[in-house]
């Protein structure tokens, strides 16, 4: 039998020209998005001063299984697409284990995660449909440097409120957007009202993803010819990162392997719902018994403690209201080292697979990734982001298991990115300084107490 290889990489003509929508295979679909002022469910038009008219179409749209991906968004992928598809040989011996470990690696890209595969799509759209300008938030600044290279490609300008603690954290991040003319502004910030509204009750806060949002948002409300655009949580977002796991199931279906048990991290979900994407197609109409497991912070853990709720996605209440697993839009988490998942809710397609019961949701401390994350980088060469590293330790976990009862499993997880941009944590890692932070119960109730109330 021929050895599998190390890496594995489709040719350029396998490239997905399509892109996959999961709702449309969905038994149940998620609730509707609700107008705040209202509480009557989204129309497709109440988005259009937010989003531009293609996007919002395809926010709105569960019934078209696969959505062409036009030949200019094509182009850029060229550039980048496929990723490789590698075989962890390497991790497998240093844990003994007879169980099959794949990763799907988005890194291996000028942005340095997965976040470009969205991005491209987005700004694509935008100046489409001729807008002048957009705006977006940022977490670690994965998806802030994602989207200013996509708008420096496509010529249009962007102002990127970066979620506080990050901003300070990750200074080299800012200097990549810099590089790619975004403006990149620290959130909260004096420049909105929303802002201003937030320093105002907390001047000391560190900020958080909901936070930027509201900037976001109102700043393209109130500036004309500008629109929003988001990095994750949003149905648009998981269907373009739908190309990561139909070019994952190909290259598998070529190599004649097939995972039991599909791992991402899940902040917003994107990354999760790209990768599971076709997989669980399978399970929802061929029932094929494939595990998926959503692997989340210990700091914001949203799945694994979150309700099942209507909430805002922003915390300054302006955003329409999603019904999701959510730990309340005024909560903040501690500003742990994954930025990226640092968001109060969970996607409304994967909050709902899991309310279903179709994946389950593990969470760990920081501490505990950053162990992973040191030992993945020894013996697979590639230093992994802090968010990727959640599905690292996950995947080890249940490698683990497979050599306790000696089952020949094989696991896939999503490799969302490099963490060359996040030396101070694995600094601080290495010192001895990095603590865990895990909120308790009257934390959360805090937060819960405040969420909308929607009959």
């Amino acid at each position: 039998m021929t050895k599998i290889p190390y890496r594995f990489y489709l040719t350029e003509d396998q490239i997905p020209k399509q892109w996959y929508n999961l709702r449309a295979d969905m038994k149940e679909q998620p609730d509707p998005m609700l107008n705040p002022a209202t509480l009557e469910p989204l129309k497709e038009e109440d988005l259009y001063p937010i989003f531009c008219k293609e996007l919002a179409h395809q926010e709105m749209d569960s019934t078209t299984r696969y959505i062409d991906i036009p030949e200019e968004i094509l182009e850029m992928y060229r550039v980048y697409r496929p990723s490789p598809l590698i075989r962890a040989y390497n991790l497998e011996k240093e844990l003994k284990t007879p169980a099959k470990i794949y990763y799907k690696f988005e890194g291996n890209n000028t942005s340095g995660s997965h976040k470009l595969n969205s991005a491209i799509a987005q700004v694509y759209y935008a100046k489409k449909q001729g807008l002048t300008s957009i705006t977006t938030e940022t977490g670690a600044g994965q998806w802030g440097t994602a989207l200013s290279e996509a708008c420096a490609y496509f010529r249009l300008p962007l102002t990127v409120y970066m979620v506080k603690c990050s901003y300070d954290q990750k200074p080299y991040r800012k200097a990549v957007m810099q590089t790619f003319d975004a403006n990149v502004v620290p959130s909260p910030s004096n420049t909105t009202d929303v802002g201003k509204k937030i320093l105002e009750e907390n001047p000391d806060t560190t900020g958080s993803l909901g936070c930027a949002i509201s900037e976001a948002v109102e700043k393209a409300t109130k500036t004309e010819g500008c629109r929003y655009v988001l990095g994750s949580v949003l149905n648009q977002v998981l269907l373009h990162q739908s190309i990561i796991g139909l070019e994952a199931k190909t290259a598998m279906e070529i190599l004649g392997e097939y995972p039991d048990i599909v791992i991402g991290c899940a902040g917003g979900g994107s990354n999760l719902g790209g990768l599971i994407a076709p997989f669980m197609r399978d399970k929802i109409v061929d029932g094929k018994p494939v595990e998926f497991i959503a692997v989340e912070p210990a700091s914001c853990p949203s799945l694994t403690r979150g309700k099942y709720a209507y909430d805002f996605c922003d915390t300054g209440r302006v955003t329409p209201m999603a019904k999701m697993y959510t730990l309340g839009s005024g909560f903040i988490p501690s500003a742990n080292h994954a930025g990226g998942l640092r968001y109060h809710g969970m996607s409304p397609i994967l909050s709902k697979l899991y309310h279903d019961g179709y994946m389950k949701a593990v969470s760990y401390e920081q501490t505990k990734v950053f162990e992973v994350a040191t030992l993945f980088a020894k013996v697979e060469t590639i230093l992994p982001a802090p968010e990727s590293s959640h599905a690292i330790k996950c995947a080890i976990d249940e490698a683990l298991k497979c050599r306790e009862t000696g089952e020949e499993k094989t696991i896939l997880f999503g490799l969302t990115g490099t963490g060359y941009f996040d030396m101070a944590a694995y600094s601080a890692f290495h010192e001895g300084k990095m603590q865990d932070y895990i909120p308790t119960d009257d934390d959360l109730k805090i937060a819960f107490d405040k969420l909308p109330k929607v009959p």
